[in-house]
């Protein structure tokens, strides 16, 4: 379990499913995890790691990076090819590119870990000055996804209001 490096790995093949931008304080993680619940069938597989892994990935960005600043996240999914693709993009300038930690014991510190044991394969690349983190799982093998509605459910119309209101939690 190293630390995957930038592999250049493009998302060749693949659709967007769906995108969301958040602003980078500590409820987004919560819209995240909607989002993508709202975006996948509710009997795939994969579900309830593709949510866990977005967690892990969204709270990573809005604590180690600027998005956290004031700045924003955004949440991608995309399909094609037999699998998913999950990419969190974050505003950058956080003290470095992610990496598996050793383990320490510590409360914090274990989001990685998490996602290198979800996820068939992950990684990130450099965007300006932020990073894109991305995680991938295999497809339940077919592109259904959510509701005709592009998967929102009746929440959905007040996910990005409610995202942006109130305070930074």
């Amino acid at each position: 379990m190293g630390a995957p490096e930038n592999r250049g790995t493009g998302p060749g093949g693949l659709v967007v499913v769906g995108a969301l931008t958040l602003p980078g304080v500590r409820r987004s993680v919560g819209h995240a995890r909607r989002f993508l619940r709202d975006m996948l069938p509710p009997d795939h597989p994969g579900l309830d790691d593709v949510v866990t892994v977005v967690s892990e990935l969204v709270c990573n960005a809005v604590t180690h990076t600027a998005s956290g600043d004031g700045g924003r996240v955004t949440v991608t999914l995309l399909a094609g090819g037999g699998r998913l693709r999950l990419e969190v993009a974050d505003d950058g300038a956080g003290g470095g590119r992610p990496r598996v930690g050793a383990e320490t014991g510590a409360e914090s510190g274990r989001g990685l870990r998490i996602v290198d044991a979800l996820a068939r394969a992950w990684g990130y690349r450099p965007d300006g000055p932020g990073t894109v983190v991305w995680a991938e799982f295999r497809s339940a093998g077919r592109n259904s996804f959510g509701n005709s509605d592009r998967g929102l459910s009746r929440d959905s119309p007040t996910l990005m209001p409610t995202a942006f209101q109130g305070g930074d939690r």
